[in-house]
């Protein structure tokens, strides 16, 4: 009978891309089409009408500066005609030119294409200061002074200001309208200056009646002009200028003027018409700025009308972006409450499941953690989230609780296998011992100590194991220990001590409750750089006080590490990472970084100045004890003869040592006892010394005793025929059997 398979719940609520989807959908599309349809369009239109704005701007302060130019051209050439009494005045308008000139320089310094063009234009007023000295000291002409003004003013009046193609019709017309003011004063102004000289003089010189036709023409041209495209304004302005009692008089005296092209002479008041004549044209120019102000009206009425649609444009976008922030406000209260009720689920399993996994791992099978729970109205994607952080959940737990209790198994087995290890080395290493001293041949000891060397690192090995799994018991010693010896130690434990060789080493001592510690990273870092060195190259071990520290440097001649090497290594020695997913060549690492943290040694790995790596030990000022003063005792009496055991050489003091060659441990020289019948007699004991830096010490004879007794003499072992190399390497094994037995014990002797 099969099982019916029970269908899951139909879910309702819709998909999350079809809700987003509807919610954005509308204000993408109308934000798309205001922007790609309007907003480029009206904000050309807006440019345009502020550009069209500086533009009128620009324009009616040029018309000023022209007018004033105009003032200052007359009244120099009347002076250089002799009217002295133009000189007062002269400075007046001298000062307006320049001021005028001032605000026409500071609105075309912002730059832009009209602006270009009018600077340019104004550009020629640069010689203006030339022409006035040479009017002040006279050495100037009317006619080359009035030649500079007009050829300033004409480039001034033919400056495209770009307003005669803009689209609004009634702009166009007053520009228009003020050009031809512009034309008709320039030409009334030539006019008012010939004519002035002609009556002073009292009649035309040669040309100078056709100037004045000139002039006149192009007056009335441009007044036709206004009455044929001027607006009503500017016919009624012209209309006003000629209509008046100065208009009429400067009129009449242009007739008088005309009717004395045969060379007559005329008799007219020059200063009548040049007064009567500044009426005109200041009746012009007020008509211009009038004018002027019109059209700056009306840019000014483009401008805000352009402001107007712009700013109902970023009204309508303002819209659009509103609404779909409320659509998104919407979307998110309907979305994010449930993924942020998942999410604070998720939050609560990976702060939960650590702790489940360490109760499951400690032996409590009944913690599970909870399901997890989904936000009432969650859509279908939420709850098939839910489900699957479920899942994972109960596989996290399952393969975590899994992995904590192999790693657990595996730590307390590791931990048990090295005490077994441990206890069984310590007990090998006394039988060992033991062997040594009932040892009588040579060869026979030579190889016990090389099983004590082995032995001695085996032992190594299996502190190393405890100690990466937190379960080491260290040594104590009762008393502190040098540092010299530690360094002896520590380079006995390694297989090529041979190869070591002590530089300086500064003598201080080492508080007792870390000298284990201590020589075991010294001989785990001293191993490594045998390891990475060539065969025949040296390891160096360097020691000296830095401040209040003692900085100890491993300098090995290997093949070096790069820079990320390096970096990863030294994380290793600061007790970062986990041995057990590490590769298996880092062991050594973990182990020193254990220690150097159990002990707040600093351990770091340097490139060597020339090649390979230099380990840099930094022994804080709280490993190091302070030296007490050694009461000697008296020396006891020296022993029978016959009771003659076995010495070794006296220990040298621990200072600074000059390069040994394999100095690893202390060499001891066994004598073998020697007894005589009869007298000992002293000889000089020669100090001089082997080649590999042993002594050389031949046997003392014996004095004899006073009352010699027979005695049985024992065999006698066969005379040492080995290299002293040989007898080095087997004295050091020695040495370090005797140290380990110290260590063991917890005394030094």
């Amino acid at each position: 009978m099969s099982a019916t398979t029970v269908p899951p719940p139909r879910r309702t609520g819709g998909t999350i891309r079809g809700r987003i989807a509807r919610t954005l959908a509308l204000p993408v599309a109308v934000i798309l089409a205001l922007i790609g349809v309007i907003a480029s369009g009206e904000i050309d239109d807006y440019r345009a009408a502020a550009q069209t704005g500086r533009a009128v701007t620009l324009d009616l302060e040029v018309f000023d500066l022209v007018d004033k130019l105009q003032t200052e051209r007359g009244l120099a050439a009347g002076l250089l005609g002799g009217a002295t009494q133009f000189r007062s005045q002269l400075a007046a308008a001298r000062q307006a030119v320049d001021q005028q000139r001032s605000v026409v320089d500071d609105l075309t310094d912002g730059g832009g294409e009209i602006e270009d063009r009018v600077a340019a234009a104004v550009a020629g007023l640069d010689g203006l200061t030339q022409v006035r000295a040479a009017s002040d000291t006279g050495t100037g002409t009317a006619a080359d002074t009035a030649g500079f003004y007009t050829a300033v003013i004409a480039r001034m009046n033919t400056i495209d200001f770009g307003l005669d193609t803009v689209d609004d019709n009634e702009l166009r017309r007053n520009y228009a309208t003020i050009s031809m003011f512009g034309v008709a004063k320039e030409s009334a102004a030539q006019e008012r200056m010939l004519l002035h000289g002609v009556f002073s003089a009292g009649r035309f010189g040669p040309g100078e009646f056709v100037q004045f036709v000139s002039a006149k023409s192009a007056r009335d041209s441009a007044i036709l002009a206004f009455n044929q495209y001027g607006n009503p304004q500017a016919v009624q302005a012209q209309n006003l200028v000629l209509g008046t009692d100065a208009g009429k008089q400067v009129v009449a005296m242009e007739n008088l003027a005309l009717a004395a092209a045969d060379g007559r002479t005329l008799r007219a008041d020059p200063d009548v018409y040049w007064q009567a004549s500044g009426i005109v044209l200041q009746t012009i120019l007020q008509a211009s700025q009038a004018m002027g102000g019109i059209a700056q009206a009306n840019a000014t009425k483009i401008k805000d009308e352009a402001t107007v649609r712009l700013a109902a444009l970023v009204a309508a976008m303002a819209l659009c972006v509103l609404g779909a922030i409320l659509l998104a406000i919407v979307a998110s209260r309907i979305l994010a409450r449930p993924l942020a009720a998942l999410a604070e689920e998720a939050g609560r399993i990976s702060e939960s499941l650590p702790e489940a996994v360490d109760r499951a791992a400690a032996g409590d099978h009944d913690i599970r953690p909870p399901p997890v729970r989904v936000y009432r109205g969650a859509s279908i994607e939420v709850h098939q989230v839910a489900e699957a952080f479920e899942q994972v959940q109960d596989t996290a737990y399952t393969l975590a609780t899994a992995q904590a209790r192999l790693r657990l198994a595996t730590t307390r087995s590791l931990a048990n296998l090295g005490h077994r290890n441990q206890n069984l080395l310590r007990r090998q290493l006394g039988f060992i011992t033991k062997l040594e001293s009932e040892e009588p041949t040579p060869t026979g000891l030579a190889n016990l100590f090389e099983l004590d060397h082995l032995a001695t690192r085996m032992r190594r090995n299996a502190e190393s194991l405890l100690v990466l799994v937190d379960a080491s018991d260290p040594r104590h010693w009762s008393e502190p220990m040098p540092i010299g010896d530690i360094v002896r130690a520590a380079v006995s434990e390694v297989e090529e001590y041979r190869r070591v060789t002590l530089r300086r080493v500064d003598d201080v001592l080492i508080n007792g409750s870390t000298v284990d510690a201590v020589v075991h990273m010294l001989a785990e870092l001293v191993e490594n750089g045998l390891v990475f060195s060539p065969p025949d190259a040296d390891v160096e071990v360097q020691g000296r006080m830095i401040g209040d520290s003692y900085l100890i440097a491993i300098i090995d001649s290997g093949i070096g590490m790069n820079a990320a090497d390096l970096e990863q290594a030294n994380q290793r020695l600061r007790g970062e990472g986990d041995f057990i997913t590490a590769p298996t060549r880092y062991l050594g690492h973990f182990v020193v970084g254990r220690l150097a943290t159990q002990t707040g040694v600093q351990v770091q790995l340097t490139p060597s100045p020339v090649t390979g790596v230099t380990a840099r030990l930094t022994l804080p000022a709280a490993l190091l004890a302070e030296r007490k003063p050694v009461s000697v005792p008296p020396a006891p009496p020296p022993p029978p003869a016959a009771k003659l055991r076995p010495s070794a050489p006296p220990q040298p003091p621990h200072s600074e040592m000059a390069p040994l060659r394999s100095d690893a441990i202390e060499y001891v020289v066994m004598h073998r006892p020697t007894i005589e019948l009869g007298s000992r007699e002293s000889q000089p004991e020669r100090t001089d010394r082997t080649p590999n830096g042993l002594r050389r010490r031949p046997p003392k004879k014996q004095t004899p005793a006073p009352k010699p007794q027979p005695v049985d003499i024992p065999p006698q072992p066969a005379v040492i025929t080995d290299s002293p190399e040989a007898v080095h390497d087997r004295l050091s094994a020695f040495r370090a059997g005797v140290l380990r037995a110290e260590a063991d014990h917890g005394v030094r002797s």
